[in-house]
């Protein structure tokens, strides 16, 4: 199958030197950081400099025949819009990149102005998940957000897990009906092979979907499915309810690189998509890169080539 293959939830960095609940973040040594209170594998074992770069994701890209992808943030990577307004104008054919302002403080509206205005992101990104001591309606917020439609912005948010803030949300959606809204993680869907962690609510998040502008990226999934493991049936199960609930045209494939990559390679972390006998082809291809495509508004897309590898 010829298929257009977009990752719409990425991350990028140059360093990990951040803090979160007054715990550490910080890269140390072999792809590693401390990570609120231990040492994590935040990167694959290869990437001894701790160095997220662009030119080493383009190349996972190319060998993974990924033609383009959306760069969001989060919190506990630090705020990087320095090197992801560099990143965006170095290779604006192959990532949108998203700005994200310091939530935590007041005063981020005029960031978030001077990161669109000025830094010429055409997007802000707001992990909502880490805010939940501020609303996703206060003032600020929803003054950030008109702007926001009014200037043809782009918005992408992860949330809480469950139904807590889908009221806040369904409030900005209904109150700037033309904002662009992409919802990350799959609605942090629930693992049915993990008793420990139950989250029946994650249709809730899927649901808004149902709202003209609003999309649904899987970022992460392979991560809330890792203790089933390739090829992840039970993940493939979950997108198909998303779509059952909001309709194939409303979904978009991501993969939370590099997070992901420390347990599978970049390739699997959407084949299991593509090699899966529950889906049509059609499902798939929108699933995987026309949905981002249009959504997203990427342009032409360069055609990447299949190398075979070495031990084929």
């Amino acid at each position: 199958m010829e298929k257009l293959i977009i990752d719409a939830h990425s991350h990028l960095w140059l360093r990990q030197d951040t803090s979160w609940n007054g715990q550490e973040i910080r890269t140390t040594q072999n792809g590693r950081s401390m990570f609120l209170g231990e040492e994590v594998q935040m990167l694959p074992p290869f990437m001894t400099d701790g160095r997220n770069t662009a030119e080493v994701f383009l190349s996972n890209m190319d060998y993974a025949l990924v033609s383009a992808a959306v760069v969001v943030q989060e919190f506990i990577d630090g705020l990087q819009n320095d090197y992801l307004a560099d990143v965006q104008q170095r290779f604006p054919e192959r990532f949108f990149c998203f700005g994200m302002a310091d939530y935590l403080k007041d005063g981020f509206y005029e960031q978030a102005l001077h990161l669109m205005a000025v830094r010429n992101f055409r997007g802000m990104a707001i992990p909502g998940h880490r805010l939940l001591e501020r609303s996703l309606t206060c003032p600020e917020m929803m003054k950030m957000f008109r702007l926001m439609e009014t200037n043809h912005r782009l918005l992408s948010i992860t949330l809480a897990d469950g139904d807590k803030q889908v009221g806040e949300l369904r409030e900005v959606i209904q109150e700037c009906p033309r904002l662009k809204i992409a919802i990350g993680h799959l609605g942090m869907a629930n693992p049915p092979q993990t008793p420990c962690w139950k989250n029946p609510d994650w249709q809730e998040q899927i649901k808004l979907a149902r709202y003209e502008n609003v999309m649904i990226e899987s970022g992460g999934i392979t991560w809330l499915y890792n203790a089933e493991f390739y090829p992840f049936p039970s993940a493939v199960r979950a997108v198909r309810e998303a779509a059952d609930l909001v309709g194939w045209d409303k979904l978009m494939w991501g993969s939370d690189y590099p997070r992901t990559i420390t347990a599978i390679t970049y390739r699997m972390s959407y084949d299991f998509i593509t090699k899966s006998a529950e889906l049509s082809d059609k499902e798939k291809q929108l699933f995987l890169g026309d949905n981002a495509r249009r959504f997203y508004g990427f342009g032409e897309l360069p055609v990447l080539p299949y190398i075979k590898n070495m031990s084929e």
